[in-house]
């Protein structure tokens, strides 16, 4: 499980700048940072126990490094319910883009060339 939300990578995949948020007063921190800010987030809601989760985590932490002038998070639906519900997320994984503090984009599955398209999209913007 540590693997799954750890902000380390290894050499081969680049830094990663994806915070995982554990608590609901780290997601009060980084959202009342975000809506503060005009940076893109991407929030990754995900589960442990989902494969198609843990397959596109390494394609996650190499954007989060690519696209530095974004915000990535992750937030494991078991451990913070009340940040999922919130946000409908009903099936994992699910991306949620946030702008100004707006959801402006939204990819369920693990798509990953659709979530990277979407990504540049919103930072051209």
């Amino acid at each position: 499980m540590g693997g799954l939300f750890s902000s380390q990578s290894t050499a081969e995949e680049g830094e990663s700048a994806v915070i995982a948020v554990h608590s609901a007063g780290e997601w009060a921190k980084n959202w009342q940072s975000h809506t503060q800010s005009n940076k893109l987030m991407i929030i990754d809601f995900a589960a442990s126990w989902c494969g198609p989760c843990r397959s596109i985590e390494p394609a996650i932490k190499a954007m989060s490094a690519r696209f530095t002038n974004a915000v990535f998070l992750k937030v494991d639906v078991d451990e913070l319910p009340e940040v999922s519900k919130q946000w409908k997320v009903q099936a994992v994984p699910t991306f949620v883009l946030v702008k100004r503090g707006q959801e402006v984009g939204r990819i369920v599955g693990a798509k990953k060339d659709e979530l990277q398209r979407t990504i540049q999209l919103h930072l051209n913007m």
